[in-house]
């Protein structure tokens, strides 16, 4: 599934100003501990959290994520946006909460595996 359909179907927000829109997306993780991030998930999945800091996008950028998606409606900082910008790490947000958005993301990722 590429960025640009996870954006659309389920419905978020972007924060930053580029994407690569065909950016695969292979899973996701959801976590609000860095070094636990860092420990387990893995290059081209979307990182869901709750973290608003500019660190989220050092451990995007670290790891290889596709993206990173803030939920519960937390605002982002602009220092945040605008480093990931830099970074080229697309930020969304979602007013969903966490268990809300994992809970979609999973089965609409399931969903296009068993199309393959």
């Amino acid at each position: 599934m590429t960025l640009l359909e996870l954006k659309e179907r389920l419905e978020l927000k972007l924060l930053t100003s580029n994407m690569d829109e065909n950016r695969q997306v292979d899973g996701g993780y959801a976590s609000d501990l860095l070094s636990w991030v860092m420990a387990h998930a893995r290059e081209n999945q979307v990182w869901v959290t709750i973290q608003s800091h500019q660190n989220i996008i050092a451990v995007a950028s670290l790891l290889g994520l596709a993206g990173v998606i803030v939920a519960e409606g937390v605002e982002v900082e602009q220092n945040t946006i605008k480093k990931a910008e830099e970074e080229n790490i697309p930020v969304f947000s979602t007013q969903k909460t966490i268990y809300e958005i994992c809970g979609m993301l999973y089965n609409l990722l399931s969903r296009s595996r068993e199309k393959c």
